[in-house]
């Protein structure tokens, strides 16, 4: 198996598929959102925790 055969094969592999594998009821501002808030709440908790005694 060459290299060139190899990424021919690969690059297949990764175009293939159903318009992308985005699921129809997945809302990306959604989930961007929803990783934020908690994200965000990480953020407060590991601050909380943090605090100079």
């Amino acid at each position: 198996m060459s290299l060139t055969s190899t990424a021919h094969e690969l690059v297949t592999l990764a175009s293939g598929g159903e318009g992308g594998g985005n699921h129809e009821s997945l809302n990306p501002y959604l989930i961007g959102g929803l990783a934020f808030l908690a994200l965000m709440f990480l953020l407060w908790v590991t601050t909380r925790f943090n605090r100079d005694r």
